[in-house]
């Protein structure tokens, strides 16, 4: 990066391991060369979650606004006053309120173009799902909060690219779900977000069946000759290089994902239990086609290691690296129009 970026940060469940992991990777100095973090939330509380983790090296700075923020220190606007007991490892309503806080006010910021990006530490969304937050998590809330008509959830990492067709969905619901309407705008999304967002020119995409054996020609399930054929068939004409529909089991067992650029699953465990599988540690969730940037861990509250200082900050490291990287990639992407 040719300046350092300034990241807005929401906390996350406050109960679980984002603060935790947030304090490990900005003790490494070495990460406000690249980027000037601005978490949205409480002093009191992240020292509580910094002192647990075993942090002691870490300056913080109590600032009004992004503008204020300094480098070399992490900056923390406090979004609440009130005193928080906090219970690692414990689901808890009762402070639900100040995550759905902290991420409305970080989040606007970015919007706002106060901040460059937007890293987002992992909530529980049945604990934040509520009359405040109508939402199944942080893809759905980012799509309305930009007036987005629709979004791409994007799991990536060094090793693969995994997009989903459909998010948070109940597996009864899913079939219905998945048409050739919500097929061509999800791969249109992916193939401009791989050209703006990660510089590759002509994007080749692999799509995923729905059904076992991708239907075996009829005989497991019918969707992948109704929708998905056809749909990859009008990509096609329209100039994208989709390739498939591929049997999920075998595409990921023979490592089938290295010959593409991108991979689009048709629902959440079907994308995300073999991207985990490859990349826990070092995978990024990011959300495309959004005005912004927010990448998140790819890892949920692991409220079962809350307070223990045993988390793994890597996920979340390599969150703020991949936002960097995209907020460059997009700069140039505009200036080359």
């Amino acid at each position: 990066m040719s300046k350092a970026i300034k990241v807005a940060i929401s906390c996350g469940d406050l109960n679980g391991i984002g603060l935790e992991t947030l304090a490990k990777v900005f003790s490494d100095s070495r990460m406000f060369d690249f980027c000037i973090p601005v978490l949205y939330a409480n002093k009191d509380v992240f020292t509580a979650h910094k002192n647990a983790a075993e942090v002691h090296e870490l300056e913080t700075r109590v600032i009004n606004s992004p503008d204020d923020a300094q480098k070399n220190v992490l900056n923390i606007i406090e979004v609440w006053k009130e005193n928080v007991s906090i219970q690692f490892g414990e689901p808890d309503e009762s402070i639900s309120k100040f995550t759905i806080t902290s991420l409305k006010k970080a989040a606007k910021d970015v919007i706002e173009k106060r901040a460059d990006a937007l890293v987002t530490l992992p909530i529980n969304k049945d604990v934040i799902s509520n009359e405040d937050f109508p939402y199944k998590g942080h893809t759905e809330f980012l799509r309305d909060e930009c007036n987005a008509q629709e979004s791409l959830m994007f799991l990536v990492s060094d090793n693969m690219r995994v997009g989903l067709i459909t998010n948070h969905l109940p597996i009864h619901e899913v079939s219905e779900a998945i048409t050739q309407g919500a097929i061509l705008k999800k791969m249109q999304l992916m193939n401009t977000s791989l050209q703006q967002d990660f510089g590759i020119q002509k994007p080749k995409i692999a799509v995923l069946g729905l059904n076992p054996h991708a239907g075996d020609n009829g005989l497991i399930g019918t969707e992948e000759h109704t929708t998905i054929l056809p749909a990859i068939d009008k990509l096609m004409q329209d100039g994208l290089l989709a390739v498939g529909p591929y049997s999920a089991d075998g595409f990921f067992g023979m490592a089938m994902y290295t010959k593409y650029d991108a991979v689009m699953a048709m629902y959440h465990d079907q994308g995300l239990l073999p991207f985990k599988m490859i990349s826990f540690d070092d995978g990024v969730n990011f959300t495309a086609g959004l005005s912004i940037v927010r990448t998140s861990p790819d890892h949920g509250t692991a409220y079962d290691i809350a307070g223990m200082a045993k988390a793994n900050p890597e996920s979340l490291r390599n969150a703020i690296f991949k936002a960097g990287e995209i907020v460059q990639k997009r700069q140039s992407f505009k200036a080359n129009e």
